[in-house]
């Protein structure tokens, strides 16, 4: 893809979303970080600077569920957007507080579906062959028991990139998920701490060690903690290319995996 297009990153304050950016820009090509926070958008602004990239990285405080962020953002001209802002809440999802899965659910599906109806009707209007990418995970398509309400999140999410897929192709505007298997970017630890806020041994039936256990077999070992740059690495490819897949699994013994568990799916029984 030409190096005149613009990127808008979301989530772009940290891990992934940061590295991408800084690593797009190097290449050449404008990108807009968009950051949840103020604070983030000094400290990444200072990093922009010290790395000498202030010419094709600006960076921007868009928080996705705040509106007056959004209408600020929709007047930036952009040619792909890159949902890749979002949080995570653990726990057995047959005890987690509702309230909890609906924020989980507002920041990662519909805030990103708000977000991309808004940039595609730009880009439908200005005839613009734009295109749309969404971090997605390997915990959209399994859902170990501990990570699961995070998870439930990805599955819709992935309903909802398929959907767009198939629907924006008329329209020339292409669609793609990337999906990180278990980099050790401090997110996956993160959201595995969110459980203790709620789980209590006096009132529900997963004990806090247990849970503890579930999430250590989890992400306490090498194939939970693989170095970020191999996928940062892999979105810098794939955000800007013109051709590819359309998911976008790494690394590839994680997409081997997938596919191995969903076809035994097809087996299970009760």
């Amino acid at each position: 893809m030409s190096k005149d297009k613009t990127i808008l990153i979301t989530g772009a304050g940290s891990g992934f979303g940061e590295g991408t950016a800084i690593g797009l820009a190097k290449q050449g090509y404008s990108v807009i970080a968009g950051v949840h926070i103020s604070p983030q958008v000094t400290a990444l602004r200072n990093k922009v600077n010290a790395l000498g990239l202030q010419d094709k990285l600006k960076v921007e405080k868009l928080d996705i569920l705040d509106a007056y962020d959004v209408n600020i953002a929709l007047t930036w001209d952009i040619d792909i957007l890159f949902n890749n802002a979002g949080y995570g809440e653990s726990g057995p999802l047959f005890e987690i507080p509702v309230d909890l899965l609906k924020k989980n659910f507002e920041t990662n599906v519909f805030a990103p579906i708000a977000l991309t109806q808004k940039f595609v009707a730009k880009f439908i209007r200005e005839k613009k062959q734009g295109k749309v990418i969404f971090t997605s995970s390997m915990g959209g398509i399994v859902a170990p028991v501990g990570l699961a309400p995070y998870c439930v999140t990805k599955f819709a999410l992935e309903g909802v990139a398929e959907a767009l897929y198939n629907e924006l192709k008329p329209f020339g505007i292409q669609v793609q998920t990337v999906n990180p298997g278990g980099y050790f970017t401090g997110f996956n630890e993160r959201v595995g701490e969110t459980a203790l806020r709620w789980l209590d041994d006096n009132k529900n039936f997963t004990s806090r060690d247990t849970f503890l256990k579930q999430l250590d077999l989890l992400i306490g070992n090498d194939s939970g903690r693989l170095d970020p740059q191999e996928m940062i690495d892999a979105m810098i490819r794939i955000i800007p290319a013109e051709n590819g897949k359309y998911r976008n699994v790494v690394p590839k013994f994680i997409e081997d995996f997938l596919k191995d568990h969903q076809t035994k799916t097809w087996e299970e029984t009760i």
